[in-house]
């Protein structure tokens, strides 16, 4: 698959990681939990759906695999990911307010999803 079909379906996938991300967080921060354990919460969400649809849809075929072996190293990407999003979503909750914390999500999320796609393509879904 063209890396260009493949970025296409990994946009598309990313958008609905993030929809569902983003409103597990901005929900359960507003109904009063700290911003850090939604935004991890709201992660876990995302990567579940992006984990499963990015293996059965962006990268499969013979140079990509879905297994145990690329979950282990999907869940590590996603730790670290995750470790990166939720000091940026808490530093910012802390310097200016939880609602540019929820403004700001979305560019976090896209330099770490940038990233994402690199390391699933060529690390996480290969052989």
């Amino acid at each position: 698959m063209s890396i260009l079909r493949q970025s296409r379906y990994y946009l598309l996938i990313g958008i609905l990681q993030w929809l569902l991300d983003w409103g597990v967080m901005v929900g359960l921060s507003h109904s009063g939990m700290p911003v850090e354990p939604a935004n991890v919460l709201g992660r876990v969400s995302g990567a579940l759906l992006g984990f499963w649809l990015n293996g059965r849809i962006t990268f499969s075929g013979d140079q990509h695999r879905m297994g145990r072996k690329q979950f282990a190293r999907f869940l590590l990407m996603w730790l670290a990911t995750t470790a990166v999003s939720t000091w940026s979503m808490g530093s910012i909750d802390d310097w200016f307010g939880l609602q540019w914390a929820w403004i700001a999500k979305p560019a976090v999320e896209l330099v770490l999803g940038a990233l994402g796609f690199l390391l699933s393509r060529h690390w996480v879904y290969n052989h």
